[in-house]
């Protein structure tokens, strides 16, 4: 790993917990600041949510303009497969690789933000966690942004806003949606015994718990300093 930030940060938790507005409040720090406090170099994102937005725009073209049969999601947007979740963590993989492949020492300047959410339903954090690849294990540490569920749904429909479904801080799930998917989280279960690393596929990789309770993702003045101990304390432990 880089002396100086993170190579990788996994940034997890359910739905409209506060990622994308920490991601937000990252990009916006001078980039001596944000190294030298966050531990965060140049910012390369990869999220989970533009892939499968686009397997939603895919399916709506191909069944409503050219009259075909749907490859993705059922009309109500939901997935064919439960297996398409794990397939997204492997198209995350292979992002990661393209990053690697197109800048040479690409750690020594930039960190990498992996940005996704799950539920029991779908497989959980457990599955997702068994497909990312050693080479991002290795490197990676986990910041898990937590919220209950019932503010994980204030907060959905808070920020929803129809005319953009496509944006990355504006888009949201229906409530029986929310309800299906994200109600019910394994993380407790993932983490249970394990207070400062989990175990994925036989490497350790460090975590801290950003308390986003009561909520400080709504104002930068809030979030600055929490976010600075919290990323200070998994740097420490991934360093350790």
């Amino acid at each position: 790993m880089a002396k100086g930030h993170f190579d990788i940060l996994l940034l997890l938790g359910r739905p409209a917990s506060g990622k994308s507005e920490i991601i937000d409040f990252v990009k916006k720090l001078n980039p001596i600041k944000r190294s030298e406090y966050y531990h965060l170099g140049e910012l390369k994102e990869i999220d989970d949510f533009p892939m499968l937005w686009t397997w939603f725009e895919e399916d709506d073209i191909l069944s409503r303009e050219m009259g075909k049969t749907r490859m993705h999601t059922y009309p109500d947007g939901m997935f064919l497969f439960n297996y398409q979740w794990d397939l997204l963590i492997r198209r995350m993989n292979m992002e990661y690789q393209k990053q690697l492949r197109d800048t040479a020492d690409f750690h020594s300047e930039y960190t990498t933000l992996i940005e996704f959410s799950r539920g029991s339903e779908h497989g959980g954090y457990k599955s997702a966690f068994s497909n990312l690849s050693d080479e991002i294990l290795k490197r990676a540490a986990i910041l898990y942004v937590d919220v209950t569920y019932e503010e994980s749904v204030r907060k959905n429909q808070r920020r929803f806003n129809p005319d953009k479904p496509d944006s990355i801080l504006e888009h949201g799930l229906p409530m029986d949606k929310m309800e299906k998917l994200y109600k019910e989280i394994d993380w407790q279960d993932v983490i249970a015994g394990n207070p400062t690393h989990i175990m994925i596929n036989n490497i350790p990789v460090p975590y801290v718990v950003f308390n986003n309770m009561p909520e400080k993702t709504d104002s930068p003045d809030k979030l600055a300093q929490p976010l600075l101990e919290s990323l200070d304390i998994l740097w420490k432990l991934k360093n350790q």
